[in-house]
């Protein structure tokens, strides 16, 4: 009998074991981002890939970072190094890399490089500009990526709803600022198959979506998402 317990343990415990090595599934961001590196062969000019933009530093430093602008230089991200192999998977040569997603909208980036504790702008990056609220060079980096129309704050307490698809549509919103009535409000279509409505807000977390006859949708501008309390899929909106 002791036997037969110690069996089914042992049994029962490379079962647990197996399941902890068993990978999970990477997720899409996981994916893209594995793409770009696998392509990355030297260090070299920041590119944009997939909506990512992509840093690279030269092998010889111990350590590499960045700060961006648009976190107001606040946080260091810090370089990861990939190992170079030839055919017989000896390593042959390395290069630092960051990869970032690029904020909605960004048409260029200002940052600088933090290598090994010493700031400095970037040495692949002949781009630079003087920045005079720092007082200090910095490099940058055009995304050349065309500016999406979108949902958003376009002043002080006004929001602007946009919403792409066919012309000739009829498109309304509703939201917990309407108390779910979709017929208040109408978007109107401003150029072929683009459609807006500027709607002022006081601060604070709105729950809306878009509607065309008697069926809702998120907007697919905003990746912000929430489900309403019939369980319908919905976006989400902060406005400070």
């Amino acid at each position: 009998m002791k036997r037969l317990i110690f069996c089914a343990l042992m049994l029962a415990l490379q079962i647990t074991v197996f399941a902890a090595e068993t990978p999970a599934p990477l997720t899409d961001t996981e994916l893209d981002i594995a793409e770009i590196v696998a392509e990355i062969q030297t260090a070299g000019k920041p590119y944009v890939k997939n909506g990512y933009a992509v840093f690279t530093a030269d092998k010889n430093a111990r350590h590499v970072g960045i700060a961006v602008d648009f976190e107001n230089f606040n946080t260091i991200h810090s370089f990861m190094k990939k190992n170079l192999r030839d055919e017989n998977y000896e390593i042959k040569d390395s290069v630092y890399f960051y990869v970032m997603r690029l904020p909605k909208n960004t048409s260029q980036i200002d940052y600088r490089l933090v290598i090994d504790g010493l700031w400095t702008v970037d040495p692949n990056n002949p781009q630079t500009v003087y920045s005079p609220e720092t007082s200090l060079m910095l490099s940058r980096f055009y995304t050349n990526i065309e500016k999406e129309e979108a949902t958003e704050t376009i002043s002080s307490g006004t929001v602007r709803f946009v919403y792409k698809g066919k012309s000739g549509e009829s498109i309304r919103l509703g939201g917990n600022f309407t108390n779910w009535d979709s017929w208040i409000y109408k978007l109107v279509e401003v150029s072929p198959g683009t459609y807006q409505l500027d709607l002022p807000l006081p601060p604070g977390t709105y729950e809306y979506a878009f509607y065309t006859g008697m069926t809702s949708f998120p907007d697919e501008s905003n990746p912000e998402r929430c489900y309403t309390n019939d369980g319908k899929v919905a976006s989400l909106l902060v406005v400070n």
